[in-house]
């Protein structure tokens, strides 16, 4: 059960399971109105599989030839959020759709200037409301596409794990393996 991000899925059409890859087939659609044979974002639906295939929290449902990047690597633009800066090594909680997952700050690539919308030279850290390319290393694989392409599997927010609070929102790039 969850919401269409994207797309449109139909009863009878292959799908795969992301990120492990299991491929199956979708034998019903069902909504609180009722089965349906069709079903387009943003709805919220359950699909019913016909094979037994263990789906949990977070993991995505697509179409295997318009599947996402599956991986722990990625690049993304993060507005900074708090006080504390953001700096290469530090540690967070990511939140990618309904998925959760530690993260690692592998590096800082630049500083967006929001005046000149130029990018400058990286520094050594993120302050408070600087926009930066940060290449990110997590703790499981996540199903994800460049923001570009899907803003719902493209963005995602960063959590300290001490205090719970937000202290970035991405939008991601790519891929960086």
């Amino acid at each position: 059960a969850g919401q269409l991000a994207s797309g449109a899925l139909r009863r009878g059409d292959e799908v795969a399971v992301l990120p492990g890859g299991a491929r199956t087939r979708i034998a019903a659609i069902d909504t609180y109105d009722g089965e349906l044979e069709e079903a387009m974002a943003p709805m919220s639906l359950t699909l019913r599989l016909e094979d037994e295939i263990d789906v949990s929290r977070g993991e995505l449902i697509c179409h295997p030839d318009r599947a996402p990047v599956v991986g722990r690597e990625l690049v993304a633009d993060i507005c900074w959020m708090t006080d504390e800066p953001i700096r290469p090594g530090a540690r967070y909680l990511i939140k990618h759709t309904s998925r959760r997952a530690m993260a690692a700050i592998d590096g800082i690539d630049d500083l967006l200037d929001v005046h000149t919308l130029e990018r400058t030279d990286p520094p050594g850290e993120l302050a408070l409301n600087d926009i930066g390319r940060v290449r990110l290393r997590t703790s499981t694989p996540l199903a994800f596409d460049p923001y570009t392409s899907n803003r719902r599997t493209g963005s995602f927010i960063l959590i300290d794990e001490s205090s719970n609070g937000t202290v970035g929102a991405g939008m991601i790039a790519s891929s960086s393996a």
